[in-house]
């Protein structure tokens, strides 16, 4: 009996803290508690709201079935920039909760106030977190929370967020991207957590649009919102509310520093076709071109995209420019070896039939063949120059003198028939000079051609771009 008694007499002081927690806390968890304020004051409030906050460590609900409504917006503040290489965006943000905290109430008029602001760690916080987030948040810690009367609870906080984003760079410096932020709880299911959408999406699209800091490189053009589901494997599944950010990249640097000089380039390359082919300073122009060029896409390297997905389009223009610069250096090398050699070998009939007679009339520049005179001319000398002398003919005796000039009409015969001969060679070198002026005319036509299509194809990617 004597050890029961020490044992009670143990126990008692022990048992007693719990009761009076117990008898707290029961009231809480079978209704709010309704805050009295001994007077009309914030630390009158504060005293009474004292066992509210011992309440923090579970979900504000007086069933454990009920569901808390977080609504969420934002207000997209500044975009500090994209990075095509390792597919992020990074933007900042200013984030908004809402949710209600059933287990306090007071009234405004005996409290003196509809809300107040206290400690985050006095209360239950929502663990949402954003899935596409990359890196740490830098951004300015706030501590506080607001309650108000009702029980509602708003949190507000900056975030730095550094978010991946599947960037399509194909269409640049017209592009257009569309990254992600999906709100989600990180542990709880949609049994215990539903997310809604605290405001619409244009208000929070001219909200943004109305704060919006960086006016740089990207501009914002709207701000959409869906809701999700994602499931696992228990059946569970998690409440999601993703927002899409869709951005435009603002493409006048890139137009005045890249595009404009690069077809200013592509132009005088185009118009040195306008010198002679044979002419030397015209390789030497070319040259001194494709070096220019080549130095201004080092110098410019910086302001191109690096590589992400897709290969951009500039950069294929860009290849496509050199590529057609030291065609045409190519081109005229061959021209001009063409034309100012002393050499040629008679031209092969199928470069006869494709450059000469079908290239050439697309062209314009058709060959004639001159060459019935020629054959009509060596005729008549050959036939000359069988006859023989006529003093064969006759008997008749002759003076040296006439006889002089026969044997000179006959040097002169030989060196007639010698002049034919070479202007037969030289109808292969008129035909290898036509050859060379009808590649000379179609590479011409090509550089026309390219920057034409270049042209169209920029105007029709920046027309789609501003209707997006």
């Amino acid at each position: 009996m004597t050890t029961k008694d020490t044992t009670l007499k143990w126990l008692l002081p022990l048992a007693k803290p719990s009761l009076v927690m117990f008898t707290i806390l029961m009231p809480a968890l079978c209704s709010g508690i309704e805050v009295k304020c001994s007077q009309p004051n914030q630390p009158a409030l504060l005293e009474a709201l004292n066992p509210v906050f011992n309440l923090s460590a579970i979900r504000p609900v007086m069933n454990i079935s009920t569901l808390s409504n977080i609504s969420i917006f934002f207000t997209l503040y500044g975009i500090l920039g994209v990075n095509e290489k390792s597919q992020l965006l990074n933007t900042y943000i200013w984030l908004d909760y809402w949710w209600m905290n059933e287990f306090v109430s007071w009234d405004p008029i005996q409290c003196g106030t509809p809300k107040i602001s206290l400690p985050r760690d006095k209360f239950w916080i929502p663990d949402i977190v954003i899935n596409e987030f990359m890196d740490e948040n830098t951004a300015p810690y706030v501590p506080y929370v607001y309650l108000y009367s009702d029980g509602k609870v708003h949190d507000a906080q900056p975030a730095k967020v550094v978010s991946s984003c599947n960037l399509d760079i194909y269409t640049f410096p017209f592009d257009v991207q569309n990254c992600t932020l999906t709100f989600n709880s990180y542990l709880h299911f949609a049994r215990d957590i539903k997310i809604s959408l605290g405001k619409p999406a244009d208000e929070i699209t001219e909200h943004s649009k109305m704060v919006i800091t960086t006016m740089g490189e990207w501009e914002l053009l709207d701000i959409t919102s869906h809701k999700y589901r994602a499931d696992t494997d228990d059946g569970d599944y998690i409440d999601e509310l993703a927002f899409h950010i869709r951005v435009r990249r603002r493409a006048t640097l890139y137009v005045v520093n890249l595009l404009i000089p690069s077809c200013f380039l592509i132009t005088v390359d185009l118009f040195s076709f306008l010198l002679p082919p044979q002419s030397v300073d015209r390789s030497s122009f070319k040259m001194t071109l494709i070096l220019g060029y080549t130095v201004f896409l080092l110098i410019m390297n910086d302001l191109l995209p690096i590589t992400g997905n897709t290969i951009p389009l500039l950069n294929v223009f860009f290849s496509l420019c050199l590529a057609l610069m030291v065609a045409s250096l190519l081109e005229t090398i061959l021209v001009t070896n063409l034309m100012c050699s002393a050499i040629f070998s008679p031209v092969p009939r199928w470069i006869q039939v494709l450059v000469l007679q079908i290239l050439g009339c697309l062209v314009c520049l058709p060959w004639k063949a001159k060459d019935s005179d020629m054959e009509q001319n060596a005729v008549v000398v050959k036939s000359r120059a069988d006859e023989g002398p006529p003093e064969q003919r006759g008997p008749v005796v002759e003076d040296t003198a006439l006889q002089e000039l026969r044997s000179l009409g006959r040097d002169l015969q030989a060196l007639r028939l010698q002049v034919e001969q070479q202007a037969g060679g030289s109808q292969s070198s008129e035909e290898w000079i036509q050859v060379g002026f009808i590649i000379d005319r179609l590479l011409f036509g090509l550089y026309i051609l390219f920057i034409s299509v270049s042209f169209i194809t920029i105007i029709i990617i920046w027309v789609n771009s501003h209707r997006q």
